[in-house]
């Protein structure tokens, strides 16, 4: 499938949620990375076209672990694109041990302050970015993905997409990125789990696009989505 298929089959599929559930109660959950900041630029490319006036609104969970220079990225890109930016935040308590049980970790500064914030937006659809070529967790994945708690539908429009399409389509559509993938990282976590580029083994083109992110929590990415992640 060409990228321009791709890029109208994901457009067709963000109108479909348009039409049936309008603009107001749906999500993005936008990282700051290049896959979930297609998926808005494209949801809002939608809105601008079939919904004028109406804002998109982007779901952040802000860890309290994340790079500065996503930070950055994420505050600035929502305040020029006109978005409507809700942040999610853990509730630990200080001193809270980040990445000592990296299962626990994930749970509490993620999955939690996830479904948490869905149940306060009373959202009725939440749009990824997440990729089948990413992680085999997410290969089978479904382009629409009910979840019964809190109800909502996941929908995910680049799924179908590689990590080479969402590239050709940042520079065909001109969007911008985060300034850590031109210092080599490839995929953006949390900093405790995300290794430099010259750490990666290989160096930052020698493994899987995630080789950077730590083994062990990658390895239980099917349990995070069995908890409410996607």
């Amino acid at each position: 499938m060409s990228l321009d298929a791709k890029i109208d089959g994901a457009r067709q599929l963000l109108r479909e949620v348009l039409a049936q559930h309008g603009p107001d109660r749906v999500a993005v959950a936008w990282t700051g990375g290049k896959d979930s900041t297609l998926a808005l630029a494209l949801w809002r490319d939608v809105l601008h076209r079939d919904a004028p006036g109406a804002t998109p609104l982007a779901l952040n969970l802000d860890t309290g672990c994340k790079f500065p220079e996503v930070l950055v990225f994420r505050d600035g890109l929502a305040a020029r694109w006109g978005v409507d930016l809700r942040i999610a935040r853990p509730r630990v308590a200080p001193g809270y041990a980040v990445a000592v049980d990296r299962a626990a970790c994930c749970r509490d500064l993620k999955v939690l302050p996830l479904l948490r914030a869905l149940r306060e937006l009373d959202a009725a659809v939440l749009l990824t970015g997440i990729r089948r070529d990413e992680h085999p967790d997410r290969a089978e994945r479904p382009a629409r993905e009910p979840v019964a708690d809190p109800p909502h539908l996941r929908v995910h429009p680049v799924l179908e997409f590689t990590e080479m399409d969402v590239w050709a389509a940042t520079m065909q559509l001109g969007l911008p990125h985060c300034e850590l993938y031109d210092r080599g990282y490839r995929s953006l976590g949390c900093v405790p789990c995300t290794m430099p580029p010259d750490a990666v083994a290989g160096g930052a083109e020698g493994g899987g696009e995630r080789a950077g992110r730590a083994a062990d929590k990658e390895a239980m990415l099917a349990s995070l989505h069995a908890l409410g992640y996607f």
